[in-house]
């Protein structure tokens, strides 16, 4: 009864601080301080909260990742294709938010899997590559945020060349997209971050004066902030925005305008011309895409335009897939030359 009562409330300190928990249940003799035994309670999972699980395993001191290594022993992967592996393993808890505890995470999974299935692959880091590639495709073909749907066509061509320079079976590839059309992951949605939530905890709202991408007239619109994404609306009580611009990979400025007061940028650093990747709706309810090279807007208050520009610096971040994705593509294509 006693050890019963010890486990609920190591259950519950892990669940609130995770590094507490494991050493609260340790010092109580509930669990051995080996890797084995606690990634053993960790793949168990019972009563756990997701999110702490994998805040756990993507910690970079090296038994966290001695656990991390033992926690995929237990998944067995043999005989499996990516998106079933896949399935499994982003089940068993949910995936940090932080760029370098993802990357230790996918690698250990890439290693994993390859040991499994030998021959499949030429890399883990070919593993490794076309397992962001499938996460980003279930995003782009589940999320509703996101109109232009890729084709099985654009999937293949955006992962040639991947296998150490050569190509993959495109049978294996057609066979994964339709997997992940057919079906989308099944992610872990123990924390309330799922998009129902989405507007009803914003960073920051207000109105704001936005200046046309083509016709360059300022209008005045109602901005939320919230999940790296800056959304506009006519009105307050619209449902569908009018616009979403996403803040990954985009950089904020101060800017003075000869027409209006208290003005900052967003935009593209490094990149003068490049169009900003975002969408709006047009008056017909046609979605397209956004034209501006940059985003100048207009806050009624030099207060309230510094509170703005802090708070979509804090949201700014870089895409850490893009970034991760970018090395490891550029490591595999160089292979192709030698």
């Amino acid at each position: 009864m006693q050890r019963n009562k010890q486990m609920a409330i190591g259950r519950k300190k892990f669940n609130m601080d995770p590094k507490k928990g494991i050493r609260f249940l340790v010092d109580s003799s509930l669990l051995k301080n080996t890797s084995d035994d606690i990634a053993q309670f960790l793949y168990k999972g019972e009563g756990l909260n997701k999110t702490a699980i994998g805040d756990f395993l993507g910690e970079r001191d090296d038994f966290n990742i001695e656990v991390l290594h033992a926690f995929l022993d237990l998944h067995e992967f043999t005989d499996l294709n990516l998106v079933q592996a896949l399935r499994q393993f982003l089940w068993s808890f949910r995936l940090p938010g932080e760029a370098q505890k993802i990357d230790r995470m996918m690698e250990a999974f890439a290693q994993r899997y390859c040991r499994c299935n030998p021959g499949v692959f030429q890399s883990t880091d070919t593993c490794y590559i076309l397992s962001f590639a499938v996460i980003m495709l279930n995003t782009s073909l589940h999320n509703p945020n996101v109109k232009d749907k890729p084709s099985v066509q654009r999937f293949t061509a955006m992962n040639r060349g991947i296998n150490d320079g050569g190509d993959l079976p495109e049978e294996l590839l057609r066979n994964l997209y339709d997997s992940i059309k057919n079906e989308p992951f099944k992610i872990p949605e123990d924390d309330g971050n799922d998009l129902t939530h989405t507007f009803f905890n914003p960073d920051r709202e207000g109105w704001l004066l936005k200046l046309g991408g083509r016709v360059k007239t300022w209008k005045r619109r109602w901005f939320i902030l919230t999940d790296n994404c800056l959304y506009y609306f006519e009105y307050t009580t619209d449902k569908e925005p009018r616009g979403i611009i996403p803040l990954e990979n985009l950089s904020i400025r101060e800017v003075e305008d000869s027409k209006k007061p208290n003005c900052f940028e967003l935009f593209i650093p490094d990149h003068k011309d490049q169009v900003i990747k975002a969408c709006k709706t047009e008056a017909d309810g046609r979605v397209v895409e956004g034209n501006h090279t940059y985003y100048r807007i207009s806050a009624p208050t030099a207060e309230e335009k510094d509170e703005w520009m802090n708070s979509m610096k804090a949201a700014i971040s870089k895409d850490p897939f893009y970034e991760m994705l970018a090395a490891r593509k550029k490591k595999v294509s160089s292979l192709k030359g030698l």
